[in-house]
């Protein structure tokens, strides 16, 4: 009987539940090149005040705005701009979401094409640092994700088991990541930042506490830092990468 050792290098290219569907694995937008490099200025933000945090988010998203436009445009594919809803509570099952009990939240909602913002507390007292910043290009991604076509594959793909299922989960919100890290590399740098701004960012995200859903400390800090290092949407293929680079 021949034994084959699964260690190292080859079990990080193993998938076990690979995806086939190319709408998602060999979609338009990988092949679209990189962002080109555009000024985004940050408005400014006063801590513990909802009033100028929904502005300077408004004014990430009209960035964004033009961003994607010009990108997507350029390369024959769709394109419709974001709306944002800003909302002190956002209501139970509001656009099927499992809307938490957190008193700061953001969501994007296909059916509409919104991202739905509620800012609390938690994301007011420090809304001077990158997070608001980096929150509306993630959310701006699964927009994106819905103009090309892979947000309707996603909810057509097929699977078995519950930990299939939540590997596809992965892969969508890895590839958001990535896609808004893209973007902060585009308009990189930012007036008054340093890289040691961006790299606490990608700390916290990368200490989620919801891995099965998000992915590993690890593999957020991955998406997120190829996304920035290669400003270009062909690095962010979670459909194609190994099981091991969305766990």
């Amino acid at each position: 009987m021949l034994v084959v050792s699964l260690s190292g290098v080859a079990a990080a290219e193993i998938t076990t539940y690979p995806v086939k569907d190319p709408k998602l694995t060999e979609n338009t937008l990988y092949a679209t090149g990189s962002l080109k490099s555009t000024k985004c200025t940050e408005k400014s933000v006063k801590r513990n005040d909802r009033k100028s945090a929904r502005a300077y988010f408004d004014g990430v998203v009209a960035c964004l705005n033009t961003t994607w436009r010009r990108h997507l445009t350029a390369a024959g594919l769709p394109f419709k701009q974001v709306k944002v809803r800003h909302m002190n509570r956002i209501p139970k099952k509001y656009c099927d979401f499992d809307v938490t009990r957190e008193d700061s939240q953001a969501w994007y909602c296909a059916d509409n094409g919104s991202i739905v913002l509620q800012l609390g507390r938690t994301w007011l007292k420090d809304a001077d640092d990158l997070w608001l910043f980096d929150t509306a290009a993630s959310m701006y991604a699964y927009h994106v994700q819905n103009l090309v076509g892979i947000e309707d594959a996603y909810q057509e793909l097929p699977y078995g088991r519950k930990a299939e299922l939540n590997e596809q989960i992965r892969r969508r919100s890895l590839q958001s990541e990535c896609l808004g890290a893209a973007f902060v590399r585009s308009v990189w740098p930012l007036k008054g930042r340093t890289m040691k701004d961006w790299d606490r960012v990608v700390g916290m995200l990368a200490d989620n506490e919801d891995a099965t859903t998000y992915g590993k400390g690890a593999t957020v800090r991955y998406w997120l830092k190829r996304g920035f290092a290669a400003g270009d949407p062909g690095s962010c293929d979670t459909w194609s990468a190994s099981s091991a680079k969305v766990a």
